[in-house]
């Protein structure tokens, strides 16, 4: 779909820091990991390269913050999407049924990312990283509309303990909060159509019970934008950066108290991984929208903003067009006569950069996809 965009209306920060995250996937983690080998050996090195890639279970790396930052921003894009909407005089049942439509066409759309064209019904994963979002958000946004904000407070707060108490006492097993035995994979096993990514169709990250306290995460990140969205004649927003940093802080700290009986686990999107992410998301924003929209360094954003303002175009692309192999038809020759680890690098380089003129392309031509 085409969309003309009016810049006044947008939080630029927003567009900048979703460009910032989804440049993770879009070929920087890779390049990242290839610039460390330039210090093989070395701690620092290694460790940065370990951030580039998912824990294998329980724990947090930065990579495990690129989804669940993204359902953060998209939440806090809700209360000003709400709010034109509602001065543009659509009914509240017109904004919930096209809110319901986004949830599933982006379910749909986690289906064609998974080979819905394939048409093999059998070993399609139905469960997606898009559905997740959908889902999330769509929920979210239902009870955003519907509820104040201290009764959604409660309504996470209810869900996120009600979660930990579920996982914790309908146990499979020894170790509820195991891969082998953890609630979520047991109810995805028996009521998720499709396959299941992992462990021989035994558990999918993306499945039903734990689309519960993704939600919370999408709620967060309304409330956060509905605070953003205060009058700053009310709170300016030197003060609105600095209580969503507090904020940020604070809920980190919750996260990790509640990890020593509720581990941090982004696979099972446990209560712990909800406030300690959220938190991360919290204060990144903070400082994206203090430097961008409160003091105005804006320049340095374009960059980033391009990749914002398509990002589902950029992860759907990602799986249709051979980005790399434009990358090398101008660029592996050249790659080629340095040392591996150069020529690693520059091809990295390479397919971000085909990555990028594309999305510049589209964004020269006012071309953005939104669901």
């Amino acid at each position: 779909m085409k969309t003309k965009i009016n810049k006044k209306e947008r939080l630029l920060s927003l567009d900048a820091l979703r460009g910032f995250d989804m440049l993770f996937i879009m070929g920087l983690a890779d390049l990242i990991q290839s610039i460390s080998q330039l210090w093989p050996g070395a701690t620092g090195a290694e460790w940065i390269a370990a951030q580039m890639e998912h824990v294998e279970w329980n724990g947090w790396v930065h990579h495990d913050t690129i989804f669940p930052l993204f359902l953060f921003i998209a939440g806090i894009s809700f209360p000003f999407s709400l709010a034109k909407q509602r001065a543009s005089k659509h009914t509240e049942k017109q904004i919930a049924l096209k809110a319901i439509k986004r949830g599933f066409i982006l379910v749909l759309l986690g289906m064609v990312y998974n080979g819905l064209f394939d048409w093999n019904f059998y070993d399609l994963r139905c469960a997606s990283v898009l559905g997740r979002i959908g889902l999330a958000w769509m929920f979210a946004a239902l009870l955003f509309m519907k509820f104040r904000p201290k009764m959604l407070t409660v309504i996470s707060t209810i869900i996120l303990i009600g979660y930990w108490l579920l996982l914790w006492l309908v146990p499979g097993g020894d170790d509820p909060f195991s891969f082998e035995h953890n609630l979520v994979g047991t109810i995805d096993r028996i009521m998720l159509p499709g396959k299941l990514i992992y462990g021989d169709n035994y558990f999918d990250p993306e499945g039903i019970l734990s689309t519960f306290p993704a939600i919370v995460t999408a709620l967060l990140g309304m409330l956060t934008g509905k605070f953003v969205k205060s009058p700053e004649k009310k709170i300016s927003g030197y003060k609105k950066s600095l209580y969503m940093l507090s904020a940020g802080i604070i809920l980190m700290l919750i996260g990790h108290l509640w990890d020593t009986v509720f581990p941090i686990n982004k696979q099972l999107w446990t209560s712990s991984f909800v406030c300690v992410l959220a938190g991360y998301s919290l204060m990144m924003f903070a400082l994206f929208y203090y430097i961008i929209d409160v003091k105005d360094y804006r320049r340095w954003t374009f960059f980033f903003r391009v990749i914002g303002m398509n990002s589902i175009t950029i992860y759907l692309a990602q799986r249709i067009i051979d980005f790399q192999h434009i990358s090398d038809f101008f660029i592996a020759g050249l790659a080629a006569k340095f040392p591996d680890v150069w020529e690693n690098i520059l091809n990295g380089c390479g397919y971000i950069a085909a990555c990028w003129l594309f999305l510049y392309f589209l964004y020269r031509k006012q071309i953005f996809l939104k669901v």
